[in-house]
């Protein structure tokens, strides 16, 4: 029955009163208990100083995990199975590499935003025309699809109009986001332990489901049973006759496009890296490593369950009615179907836990665009002058236009029919390949020009399009041998979307080096960013913690091959 009881209600009301009352706290500590003390931009925009390593670690989790994970990673899960728990236990290392690698050189050289990266290490054009990008990209794309799917996903658990529940999680995202990033950072603590707690909830009772629905009892029975019935879901690494290759080609996940992915978001996005860009070396190493050991649960949370409905349907617990069949089968209704058949309280919980990943989504969404906004438009080009307290100002204006923008724009987007976890990957790849190149040549070579970074974003966005659009236009038969080309549900041969973005980037690179080896060589100048290898000794703490997380990522994929 898609509507919450009595108790469901009060459960979700102690989360809302929790978080927003300990927002408050934090945001009246901050301030003073008369308000009138807002501190400066960096503060507002980054909690300088301020976040713990937990309270980082939390945050990324937080900022990450939202409604595409909770409904389209667990309908993923019920369509292909645990290979797509590859984005989260890949994101694990990634975050690694990021903090050993990535975060010394943005605190080495005082860099708050991404755009300030492109103005240091290329120029003001390189830096404003990219500020534009994401700031369109952050509202019109990422802000509303968040608000859109989490209120469908709430809407359809607890029955409520779709309309209130997207004006209900604007609201509760904004008033978190105009505390600034210290509120955000430590109310994201809480978010992060009810998404876990009511996540964990929920895959409980899944596999318990699937266990008295086969004459037993028990999460280990239920697992043990679903690895039985659901073989082909338990396997990591797809070969080419598996229906989803096209989706996760094989080794590509483990050696390929996946890096670009993960290390892009991870490493070149203000709305994830701006949770350690306030804090010290080893405080945003310990933050970020906490958040890679949190990646290895979260399949757990959002994909098991998937699984389990899969298991489900197909022993006809679930009827057509709740997924569809055939061409109609949805398979993004698995975690919204099992929340609805979920026991009085524990529906309010895992309620809460899917609203806590959104807000905290949105929250950290918001922010990024009003730093952006605020640093490196408003103060660069509209008003250089601005006092600290306007510069917060402004950042607060930003916050609530853009949620505006987001609550007009997400119904007109049809993102309910695009829909997916995948869908949104793909569209990300085509501009990730250039924009990552644009930033790891900047990073470790001295040479790489403006002219060079330019060419890799508009470039490698042309060259995506095109190899999309290339099997419309050509038949790509000759690339099937060397594991390039596969058919498509229509029959026709394309390039897997994680090759693409690998095929991309070596072009983008290829590209950049050769721009920038004829500028330099013309006189050209460039601005290297000030790198040295003492940068990027980790502590001993931090070695001991990357190196479980690579022994249990090999453990996990050594065991479901």
């Amino acid at each position: 029955m898609n509507k919450l009881s009595t108790i469901d209600y009060i459960v979700f009301f102690v989360y809302f009163i929790i978080v927003a009352g300990y927002g408050i706290w934090i945001y009246r500590r901050k301030t003073g208990h008369d308000g009138t003390v807002e501190g400066d931009s960096k503060d507002y925009f980054l909690a300088e100083g301020s976040l713990t390593w937990w309270a980082i670690g939390s945050s990324l989790i937080a900022s990450n995990i939202s409604a595409e994970q909770f409904v389209g990673m667990s309908g993923s899960g019920f369509k292909m199975g645990l290979a797509i728990a590859t984005y989260e236990w890949m994101a694990a290392i990634t975050l690694v590499v990021v903090a050993t690698f990535f975060i010394p050189v943005y605190l080495k050289n005082h860099i708050f935003t991404m755009p300030q990266f492109l103005s240091q290490r290329y120029n003001g054009t390189v830096a404003m025309i990219m500020a534009l990008f994401w700031l369109a990209l952050y509202v019109v794309v990422n802000l509303t699809s968040i608000l859109y799917l989490g209120a469908i996903a709430i809407s359809s658990i607890a029955g409520l109009n779709l309309n209130f529940c997207m004006y209900m999680l604007a609201g509760f995202a904004v008033l978190i986001t105009l505390g600034g990033m210290k509120v955000i950072g430590f109310t994201d603590v809480i978010q992060v332990f009810f998404l876990i707690l009511g996540g964990l909830a929920t895959t409980y009772l899944a596999l318990n489901l699937v266990a008295e629905h086969n004459g037993t009892t028990g999460v280990i029975n239920g697992f043990n049973l679903m690895t039985h019935n659901a073989g082909d879901h338990f396997q990591m690494i797809f070969k080419r006759d598996n229906p989803n290759y096209i989706d996760l080609p094989g080794l590509t996940v483990l050696l390929g496009g996946m890096w670009i992915v993960n290390l892009n978001y991870w490493g070149c996005n203000q709305y994830i890296t701006q949770r350690a860009l306030g804090a010290d070396l080893p405080t945003a190493r310990a933050g970020i490593l906490f958040a890679a050991f949190l990646k290895l649960l979260m399949p757990v949370i959002v994909v098991l369950p998937g699984i389990a409905a899969y298991v489900l349907y197909k022993q006809d617990v679930f009827g057509s009615a709740e997924f569809g069949a055939g061409a109609n089968l949805n398979p993004d209704r698995a975690y919204p179907v099992l929340l609805n058949i979920l026991p009085t309280g524990l529906k309010g919980l895992s309620f809460a836990a899917l609203t806590a990943a959104v807000v905290a989504s949105l929250a950290g969404k918001a922010n990024s665009i009003a730093t952006i906004f605020t640093l490196d438009i408003y103060k660069k080009v509209i008003n250089p002058g601005a006092s600290e307290k306007t510069l917060v100002s402004t950042g607060k204006i930003a916050v609530v236009v853009a949620m505006i923008l987001g609550v007009l724009i997400a119904p007109h987007l049809g993102i309910d029919k695009k829909g997916g976890f995948q869908y949104i990957q793909e569209y990300t790849g085509f501009v990730s390949p250039g924009i990552f190149a644009m930033f790891i040549l900047g990073f470790f070579w001295k040479k790489t020009t403006s002219s060079a970074a330019l060419f890799a974003t508009i470039g490698g966005f042309m060259m995506s399009l095109l190899l999309k659009f290339l099997p419309g236009m050509m038949n790509l038969s000759f690339l099937a041998p060397f594991g390039f080309a596969i058919k498509n549900a229509e029959g026709i041969y394309e390039i897997p979307f994680l090759d693409r973005m690998g095929f991309v980037f070596i072009f983008c690179v290829i590209a950049m080096i050769f721009i920038s080896l004829f500028e330099t060589s013309r006189g050209k100048k460039t601005n290297g960013l000030e790198v040295d290898s003492s940068m990027f000794r980790p502590q001993p703490s931090f070695v001991i913690g990357a190196a479980a997380i690579v022994v249990i990522l090999t453990t996990l994929y050594t065991i479901y091959w």
